[in-house]
């Protein structure tokens, strides 16, 4: 029997890098999917690549209707919502403050922050009620990153909002520890995903030698792979993981130790 078995899992940005190793690890482990991502083609192919039961809405998560509409969907479907991966995010423009634009500004703190915020704005009534019920509430792990926990030159408004989920993270999570609700972030450094892609790309240079500027600052010097930071989410997911809540995970090759 695996870790997650007969468990309601949620998971936002579903169908990327981060979100589709998730979704395989909790499906491995047992879980049933509440998936969302705002590509719904490839949020359907990867429903429809798991042995598990699943059910599906894109949507953007700027939107606070689609959290609301997602507890429901969790709620009808399967009858409660035990854990909650909010992991739907974006990246900046790799440049100095004073040249991001002020819409993209907006656009990422929209989705990386006020996304988590509607997120945890409805999953956590849902999970409320179930611990007031049986004794059972939930788990949310907050996906926000390294750079929630340190400065990230060049990306200062990605940081900005990823520091804006840790805090959210660590201040519900003192609100709900004694209302049956662990709430805690999980803060990878680069990650072989879509959004290391893009930069390797933007950046014009070939990719080893992107890929070495990018981790200039990372220990281990390399970016991380997907599978290591899944391993993080499902730790801090885990049941019999029962005394961690408002705790920020770093998946890092080592920065926070310099």
């Amino acid at each position: 029997m695996g870790r997650f078995e007969g468990a309601t899992v949620l998971i936002t940005g579903a169908a990327g890098g981060l979100g589709r190793g998730a979704a395989k690890g909790f499906a491995a482990e047992g879980a049933r999917l509440v998936l969302s991502d705002i590509d719904e083609k490839a949020l359907a192919d990867l429903a429809g690549s798991l042995q598990t039961e699943t059910a599906i809405l894109a949507g953007d998560i700027a939107e606070e209707r689609l959290s609301e509409d997602l507890v429901k969907l969790a709620a009808e479907k399967f009858g409660r919502l035990d854990i909650s991966i909010n992991n739907a995010g974006i990246v900046q423009s790799f440049v100095r403050l004073p040249q991001v634009a002020s819409d993209e500004a907006r656009r990422v703190l929209e989705i990386d922050l006020l996304g988590v915020f509607y997120a945890m704005k409805h999953q956590i009534p849902q999970m409320e009620r179930q611990f007031k019920s049986n004794g059972k509430g939930g788990v949310i792990v907050n996906i926000a990153s390294v750079a929630g926990l340190v400065g990230a030159p060049k990306l200062s408004i990605y940081a900005a909002a990823k520091h804006g989920v840790v805090g959210l993270t660590k201040s519900a999570a003192a609100e709900y520890a004694t209302k049956g609700i662990r709430i805690n972030a999980v803060c990878p450094a680069h990650t072989r995903t879509a959004m290391v892609d893009g930069f390797v790309r933007m950046s014009g240079a070939p990719e080893a030698e992107a890929l070495t500027e990018l981790t200039r600052g990372v220990p281990m010097k390399r970016v991380a792979e997907v599978d290591e930071v899944v391993s993080a989410i499902l730790f801090a997911a885990d049941p019999s993981n029962s005394f961690m809540t408002g705790h920020t995970l770093a998946v890092d090759g080592g920065v926070g130790a310099i």
